[in-house]
């Protein structure tokens, strides 16, 4: 049985969740730029709510909304947005994207009513996996949620000023950047991330506009210098919520 992950703020529940507390989450959840002001917020897949508690902490967005398909995550996040400071800001929907995107974005629906941030840890392994756990496979094979399907899904539910959020394998980053493109969603900031200095990039964090960008902001950001030695840039990125950053 897992045991609950505190934060300096909140504590996230995960002992039904497929998919744990990770890196990745934690990272997008502090690096989707909030400088916007958001309104209101979309995190699509969202497990534990561990980003949606995150841009909670971080943001004034009035209205924090999530999606969750698998039963027991979706209750695990309704459970842990109850149990935060921000529960009444936060929500979660129990619905496959799909389904979701079909019932909100229609040709009535008015452009206050969109998501000035969208964000999505998506499942990414397009391979089968199997570890004999059904949900956790569910949880990080990308046939639960084609990158197709996200994608298009975003630029539907996404405000003209948004901005869309997302990391995924540095490896995908290539293609994933050009079939946004085909959506009208433009790349405004990459952030690739390593693991040591010495390591191959492993993860992108991606930030995308409806407007094409002539300012692309690239960096590099790394988590260890050694092992449980963190960098200045990540431990700066997450000392708001680690307990011993």
């Amino acid at each position: 049985m897992s045991k609950p992950f505190t934060f300096k703020q909140f504590t996230i529940a995960q002992d039904r969740c497929a998919m744990k507390i990770g890196t990745d989450g934690v990272l997008l959840g502090a690096w989707a730029s909030v400088d916007h002001n958001p309104y209101s917020i979309l995190d699509i897949g969202s497990g534990t709510g561990i980003i949606s508690l995150m841009l909670a902490q971080r943001s004034i967005a009035d209205n924090i909304e999530a999606i969750e398909l698998d039963d027991a995550a979706y209750e695990q996040c309704t459970e842990n947005f109850e149990a935060s400071t921000w529960a009444d800001r936060l929500f979660c929907f129990h619905a496959g994207f799909d389904e979701f995107v079909d019932e909100y974005a229609t040709d009535e629906t008015d452009e206050d009513e969109l998501y000035d941030l969208i964000v999505s840890n998506p499942p990414f392994y397009a391979e089968d996996v199997t570890s004999g756990n059904e949900a956790r496979d569910n949880a990080r094979q990308n046939t639960s949620l084609p990158f197709n399907e996200l994608l298009s899904g975003a630029s539907k539910l996404l405000s003209k000023n948004g901005i869309f959020s997302t990391i995924i394998p540095f490896k995908e980053e290539e293609e994933f950047v050009k079939l946004a493109a085909t959506f009208q969603l433009f790349t405004k900031r990459i952030t690739r991330v390593k693991g040591n200095a010495n390591a191959e990039v492993k993860r992108s964090l991606l930030e995308f506009t409806k407007k094409p960008s002539s300012n692309l902001k690239t960096e590099e950001l790394v988590i260890e210098k050694g092992r449980h030695i963190y960098t200045e840039d990540y431990i700066n990125l997450t000392k708001d919520f680690y307990l011993k950053m």
